[in-house]
Order: C-alpha cells, then structure tokens, then sequence
C-alpha cells in the first residue's frame, strides 16, 4: 500500500463552532495520537483526505509543524445524510510497526446450484500486519460450495507478513440453503360475513 501525503495544520480552537468553522472552509477537523504521545489536533484537506480515505486502511503521511507522521485511520465519523467526512480520529504508526486491522472479505466463484445464499459473517477479517504493508482486501473462493459449508478465518490465504487476529475457527462466510415460501393453507377464508 502506498502512502497518501496530506498537508495538515495544527489547530488550538476546540468545540462545535470551532468545527463548523473548519467544515464551511472545506477541511476537516481531526486528532493524531499514538505512542503514549499527547493529541494533535490536526485540520485536514477535505476533499483529500476524503479521496484517501476510499481505500480502506490508507497510510497518510501527514506533513505538518515542519515534519512527516505516518498514521492510518480509526475512526471517521461521517454525516448520516450527505455522506461527507465530519471529523476524523488517526492512529500514530512507525515502518515495521505491527497493526491490528480489519481487511475487507471479498469472494470470487460461483455456489453450487440450487439457489443457495453466502452469509458473509464478518465482512473484514481481523489481521496483524506490518504498518507500511496492510492489504487493501483478501479474496476467497467459494466456487461450488453447497449449503451448510462454512469457510473459517484459516481457510483465508495471508499475503505474507500478515497473521490473524482472530480465532482460526472463526467463520467468516457461510452458505445456506434457500428457504421457499411456504403457500397460504386452503380453506382459510376471511372472516368478513
């Protein structure tokens, strides 16, 4: 995964209007912290943290007071509405650095026929994986699985470098068997007399 640098600035204004202020300049206000270090409240290009944002688990190189921090995200918090970023909480990182991520679960391959449904149980799996080498996704094959098979966490192929942090017989997908409707019982007549 690449890094996506983003020019940052400090801010020292706090609360609501604060905040509202920094949103009406298109940017968005957010926190740095890590490391047993002490917050940074941070104000962030809008559009490009936004842009960065769209892959998951992004490493941002934030530029700001003169020198660079890599951090990924840990909470976005956006507007239930519209749908934009309203502030954002980032996590202080170092290269080699190990971290608990979630990978989106992705899959490839047709179910055997017979009109089954794939349960996805976790849609992201949570992993352990070094700061600067996070996955963007993993890919599973569920090519002719009938129902009632399930595919576990250790069923999932890694990329290297990257362990679970999960219980291995966790299930992550399962399929299941289709459900007819059950046709409305003869000689039930409405009660209108």
């Amino acid at each position: 995964m690449s890094e996506v640098k983003l020019t940052a600035e400090t801010r020292s204004e706090f609360g609501k209007g604060a905040a509202r202020r920094i949103r009406r300049e298109s940017k968005v206000p957010g926190v740095l912290y890590g490391h047993g270090t002490d917050p940074v409240h941070l104000t962030l290009p809008g559009h490009d943290l936004m842009m960065a944002l769209k892959t998951s688990n992004a490493l941002l190189a934030l530029e700001f007071e003169g020198k660079t921090e890599l951090a990924i995200p840990k909470a976005v918090q956006r507007d239930p509405l519209k749908g934009f970023i309203e502030h954002v909480d980032l996590l202080l990182v170092n290269r080699g650095e190990q971290v608990n991520v979630e990978i989106p679960v992705h899959t490839e391959g047709e179910l055997a026929p017979g009109g089954n449904l794939l349960e996805h149980v976790l849609n992201a799996l949570p992993v352990e994986a070094e700061a600067t080498h996070i996955p963007e996704s993993l890919t599973v094959s569920v090519e002719g699985l009938e129902a009632g098979a399930s595919v576990l966490a250790k069923d999932i192929p890694l990329p290297k470098g990257v362990t679970l942090a999960v219980d291995e017989d966790t299930v992550v997908l399962q399929v299941l068997a289709a459900q007819a409707e059950e046709p409305a019982a003869e000689g039930e007549e409405s009660a209108e007399a």
